[in-house]
Parts: C-alpha cells; structure tokens; sequence
C-alpha cells in the first residue's frame, strides 16, 4: 500500500501553464551546464503490474503508438536506474538518494537529459505510475477502442485503464491518477491546473509529437532515445488518427488544438528521424 498516494501517483497540483511551469523549473537559470543521461541508465520498472499492463500495451497498440509511449516514458523520466547510483568505486557499492545522483552525475559521461529527473527534481511520482501512464495514454486511439464509442479518444482511453488497472488490483489513487493524466495529456492551455502526473506527460508527448522545448532533453537523447524506440514515421501515423477521429466524432477534444493534425506533420525537429 502506498505510504503517500498524493506524492506516489503524481496528485501534486502545478500550473497548467507551459510557460509557468517552465519558468518555476529549478533550472532555468543554471551554472554549469545540466549533467546528461543515458537510456541506458533510465530503469523499466519491473513490478508485476507494470509487466502485465506492458504486455498488454504491446497486444493492443499498433507498434507506431507502443514505441510513441515508450518514447514519453524516456524523455520524461524521473528516476535513473539503481547501476547509474553506483557514483563511488564499484568496490564500495554505496548508492545515493536521487537527490545526491543529480548532484553527482558529472561523473559519469552519458549523452542528454529526463525532464523530470533533470528540470523538475522535486517532482514526485513512482516510475511505475509514469510508465502505466505511457503504456496507456494513447489506447483509447486503437482501432477496435475508437470505432467503438462516441467518446473522445483520451476519455475513453481512460476508462479503459482505470478499468485495467484495477481488475490487476493497482491501488484506486493510482488508477485514478492514470486515468485523470490520460483525459487531460492533450489539455493544453494557460489557465489553471494540472496533477504533476499529468504536467509531465503534457511535456513529454507534446515534444514527441511537435516538438516543442526539445531542449529541455537535447538533440544527443532524442537520437538515442529514437534509436532505441524507432519512431517509423509516427507524425503521419498520428496526424491520420487525429483527422479519423475527426472525421467520425466532429466534437471530439481534439478539435480544441487548432491545426492539431497540421501540427504534427509539420514537427521539423523530429523529421529526420520519420
């Protein structure tokens, strides 16, 4: 049982807002330049439920949408894996809190950086609440889900998982962050509120998807992050589902981004790996 649902799953209200909650970052005016990371370094959790709900991720989502969701797990990470803790000697084996790992990772030498882990180190949710989210953020766009329902996409695709997740007896807090993340990952404007959860996944798939503050990752982790999760020619594959829902559901959410179709095709910075 978690010993604080509101930290755990991510419930921490935080702008809304791109531009406030970039200009809160702890970062924005650094020092020195902010320490990289590795993909490598960045751990899948392996909990029997994150196992469970990423089989059924693969079985269900097309492989374009299954590497998309991998792709927002990377670039917005929060935790490194426990070998990247391993600062001192190997013979010594001390490990630090992530705290000290921000603080120590100009020792290593790997290649970018994790959104959470590097701009937002006070951010608090559980890895394997952020990976259920990526896994789940987009089911509600599967062929069978969105021919399915009158329901946007991104409602749907919550109650799907609240669902899921559940029946595999995660905790109510978190199924219910999950759920309140996916309805609002395309909520985009600058009034108001957001849980951490969903601050974070905002992030992570608008710079797949557009774009936007790639610098907050750097050109060195998009590559190796692409390499790993190849996007094979995801904006096309996700423009086309934005106008099929359009075209079936003319009050869908999606029709509150402007050009939201237009938008993804036009993502110049993530073109050369299409």
């Amino acid at each position: 049982m978690s010993s604080n649902p509101t930290k755990d799953y991510g419930w921490e209200a935080q702008p809304r807002s791109f531009s406030k909650l970039l200009t809160s970052r702890s970062d924005k005016k650094p020092s020195t330049p902010l320490p990289p990371i590795k993909v490598a370094d960045i751990k899948l959790p392996d909990t029997p439920l994150a196992k469970e709900v990423t089989s059924y991720a693969r079985r269900e989502l097309r492989e374009e949408t299954f590497n998309h969701s991998m792709r927002v797990y990377y670039y917005g990470n929060t935790q490194p894996s426990v070998k990247s803790l391993l600062i001192l000697a190997p013979s010594t084996y001390k490990t630090f809190s992530l705290k000290q790992f921000t603080n120590h990772l100009h020792l290593l030498k790997p290649t970018g950086q994790a959104i959470a882990l590097h701009h937002f180190p006070n951010f608090s949710f559980t890895p394997e609440t952020y990976l259920l989210l990526c896994l789940l953020h987009d089911i509600g766009t599967t062929q069978k889900n969105i021919s399915s329902t009158h329901l946007s996409f991104e409602f749907h695709g919550a109650l799907i998982s609240h669902s899921l997740l559940l029946s595999h007896s995660a905790p109510i807090a978190q199924a219910e962050a999950v759920a309140e993340a996916i309805i609002r990952h395309q909520d985009l404007g600058d009034s108001g509120m957001i849980t951490t959860l969903g601050a974070i996944v905002q992030l992570a798939t608008i710079l797949d998807n557009a774009g936007e503050n790639v610098e907050l990752v750097g050109k060195e982790f998009v590559e190796e992050v692409v390499g790993a999760w190849p996007r094979k020619g995801w904006a096309a594959c996700f423009a086309g589902t934005v106008r099929e829902e359009i075209e079936r559901k003319p009050w869908a959410n999606s029709t509150r981004i402007d050009g939201f179709a237009e938008m993804v095709e036009g993502n110049e910075v993530m073109r050369p790996y299409d």
